[in-house]
């Protein structure tokens, strides 16, 4: 049968074609609920390239102010204020702590920077001079820090989507252009089996139909046969001769002998 190829190998079957009808709806719903899941990720993720541009143009011009506060510190101070800073930090008081958000299903890790206030162990970096080019450096350079975990979650972000929007949409088109033609050829298929079944039955049924009606007309004249004989037979004993009806008298003539001359 041409395009058996793109069917699936079933036997044409009542039940079978109730089990292709539940495929067929489980498909149109998954292919309907990924789409829509679909639409939702490429909205986040065109929304998160969007602050991605954002975030690296901010992180730009913050790299560039932090960048002219270390020559003021460096310039003020005369020291070299990263050995200062290596040598005086015990304890980190930036902090970063990750968690996720549920997107459609799919968990993005989101990572937030916080502060530890008792931590601080710049309280006397800048007491001789340049405290205050020192205070704005340590200030800028927070804020350097935010908007980079701030990109650093985006990016991350970013990656993971487009692998699940890939995956989603090949799954979606599978479904699309494969599982569903395939399905619906499969039950075109059985309707089609069954019909000409149906067909067959109903060719057979009428066929056997017409030979108990041959046989049963065939019977029906043997019967009445049989009965108009049966009929005449009785009608024959009742109306003809009588066995004990006397016999016609005898000629006496017939066997008369010889005259006898003297």
């Amino acid at each position: 049968m041409s395009g058996a190829a793109n069917r699936e190998a079933v036997f044409p079957t009542r039940m079978t074609l109730t089990l292709m009808k539940g495929k067929l709806k489980g498909a149109t719903t998954g292919h309907s609920l990924l789409k829509r899941k679909s639409e939702a990720l490429t909205g986040r993720f065109r929304d998160i390239t969007r602050r991605i541009d954002e975030a690296k143009r901010k992180m730009g011009r913050v790299m560039q102010v932090a960048a002219f506060s270390l020559a003021e510190v460096t310039y003020a101070t005369g020291d070299s204020i990263g050995y200062q800073v290596q040598e005086s930090v015990k304890n980190a008081r930036f902090r970063i702590r990750a968690k996720q958000e549920n997107v459609s299903g799919v968990y993005l890790p989101q990572f937030e920077a916080f502060y530890i206030e008792e931590n601080n162990d710049f309280k006397l970096t800048g007491l001789g001079r340049g405290g205050q080019q020192v205070q704005k450096a340590k200030e800028v350079y927070s804020k350097a820090v935010e908007t980079l975990i701030e990109l650093a979650s985006l990016q991350t972000a970013f990656v993971i989507l487009d692998e699940v929007i890939k995956v989603t949409n090949r799954r979606v088109n599978a479904i699309e252009h494969v599982i569903i033609p395939r399905t619906e050829n499969t039950i075109k298929y059985i309707n089609n089996e069954l019909d000409e079944l149906e067909r067959e039955e109903f060719y057979r049924l009428k066929k056997v139909q017409d030979k108990k009606q041959r046989d049963a007309a065939a019977q029906m004249a043997e019967l009445a046969a049989e009965l108009a004989a049966k009929q005449a037979l009785d009608a024959e004993h009742l109306h003809g001769p009588s066995a004990l009806t006397e016999s016609a008298p005898e000629d006496l003539t017939a066997d008369k002998d010889d005259d006898i001359i003297f």
